[in-house]
């Protein structure tokens, strides 16, 4: 493993030492510049891959092909070798990704959390309670419209794992589940005057399009991880691992960590960039800041 990035590490030093000493000159072509990478639609929706994406190009001279689904298909699309690498946000099936074979070793690069968003009359009153269970325990009871991802990605588990906490099988007319994108789902919500569940980051992108508001925020279950992981090159050997770990590196790097932790949308930031942090310790001081 430390081999695999100490031999990352080396590849993007590489790439980068001639630009050191000319600013103006073109980065050096990797042997197999194009890269694929899966990741979850609240990375795409929110922005922050077209404000990152074109920095890590421009230095090391990759062309990433960035193929935006929900967490569920980004890994299976690893698991088949699809894809080089993947950046998702459901740590359990991340973690079960790794264990059997599919990846190398998982990354921590940055983190959010999840709101539950509604009408601004909020006809539920899921304002009135204090955790996303009893929260939407108000909506299943007052049997309130509620649009879901209905699509395996990290959100979607999230918010499975809601309803199973809650012991509620959500169905019937109310319960709508869509199978698109997070943007997609906070149009429809808004257009229904319905509840559902979005990653903030998607949500502050949206904020100005949407009637929705957030209704319940800063429980500690609706932290959020990010992570980043190579495809197994031992699984797929043709794979473009040296590309993969060289996204990887950048990403945790404190150049990588510091344009993620800039980007923001009318002054909010999306994401905290997390790279080697303990996430119970983030999961707390998101609790506390909300």
């Amino acid at each position: 493993m430390l081999k695999a990035l100490f031999a990352g590490t080396v590849l993007v030093f590489s790439l980068t030492t001639a630009q050191a000493a000319d600013p103006s000159a073109e980065p050096l072509k990797p042997a197999n510049p194009v890269l694929k990478l899966a990741t979850t639609t609240s990375t795409d929706n929110s922005g922050l891959l077209k404000e990152i994406l074109p920095v890590f190009e421009k230095e090391t001279g990759y062309q990433v092909q960035v193929i935006a689904v929900g967490t569920g298909k980004a890994l299976k699309m690893g698991e088949d070798g699809d894809v080089d690498v993947v950046l998702v946000h459901a740590r359990a099936a991340e973690d079960k990704f790794v264990e059997e074979g599919h990846g190398d070793q998982r990354y921590g690069v940055m983190y959010n959390d999840f709101v539950l968003l509604g009408p601004e009359d909020d006809k539920a009153g899921v304002k009135e309670t204090e955790t996303a269970v009893d929260g939407v325990k108000k909506i299943a009871e007052a049997q309130a419209v509620f649009v879901s991802r209905g699509d395996d990605s990290g959100t979607d588990k999230m918010e499975k794992s809601l309803w199973k906490d809650a012991e509620v099988t959500p169905e019937g007319e109310w319960y709508r589940e869509a199978g698109q994108g997070m943007g997609k789902v906070i149009q429809m919500a808004g257009e229904l005057g319905a509840y559902t569940l979005s990653d903030r980051g998607t949500w502050l992108a949206y904020t100005d399009k949407s009637p929705l508001t957030i209704v319940l925020e800063g429980d500690e279950k609706l932290f959020n991880p990010y992570g980043i992981i190579a495809v197994s090159q031992k699984k797929y050997p043709d794979i473009n691992h040296d590309g993969a770990q060289a996204l990887i590196d950048w990403m945790i790097s404190p150049e990588g960590q510091k344009i993620i932790g800039d980007f923001k949308i009318n002054g909010k930031q999306l994401f905290i960039p997390d790279a080697g942090e303990d996430e119970q310790d983030q999961a707390e001081d998101m609790k506390e800041a909300a």
